[in-house]
């Protein structure tokens, strides 16, 4: 009997490279137009998601976002533009996970790699929740190294969603608070 040849398929490795593409081309559009992302704070709670899908959807490379969601904070209900923020920065955050699961990451050999990937082994979506949660500019890798942990990627976004809500929450009533502060100092 003749050894069979293992079935391999052109579509994963298509989808790769797809994915791949994807987040280059993303991250090239985004840091383009990393100096008008503050126009959209003009729409309101869109205006946050858009600015924090934007600001989240680089890989590495830093963009604006925060900063406005502060200020946004300060003008409309900060509960809601935390929310609205959190889901943004949520499929922001999608591009470095598939960069990830593409098996393509080009972070593999970093020291800030190989630390965080045997938390994300181990731990899972709690790493992800709590780097979300925190402002670091780590999160980009632990994207990836959840991508390629292969953590399910409906895990990642709710462990995402509920740190980048935390995270945008304590941003948005610093913003609210403020501006209250500031006013309180010029009666």
């Amino acid at each position: 009997m003749p050894a069979s040849k293992p079935e391999t398929s052109v579509t994963p490795t298509i989808l790769r490279i797809l994915a791949v593409v994807a987040v280059i081309g993303i991250t090239v559009f985004v840091y383009s137009i990393r100096d008008q992302v503050e126009e959209f704070a003009q729409y309101g709670y869109f205006g946050a998601f858009l600015i924090m899908v934007i600001a989240n959807a680089t890989v590495i490379l830093p963009a604006p976002g925060v900063a406005v969601i502060f200020a946004m904070g300060g003008v409309l209900n900060p509960l809601g533009i935390a929310l609205a923020a959190g889901v943004g920065g949520t499929f922001g955050e999608l591009t470095g996970y598939l960069a990830g699961y593409s098996g393509q990451a080009a972070v593999e050999n970093t020291q800030a790699y190989n630390r965080i990937l045997p938390y994300v082994q181990k731990y899972g979506a709690w790493v992800i929740l709590v780097m979300s949660a925190i402002p670091n500019p780590f999160f980009d890798v632990a994207g990836i190294a959840a991508g390629i942990a292969k953590i399910p990627v409906w895990k990642f976004m709710l462990a995402c969603w509920v740190g980048q809500t935390i995270k945008m929450c304590i941003f948005a009533f610093a913003g609210a608070y403020s501006v209250d502060w500031i006013a309180s100092l010029y009666e």
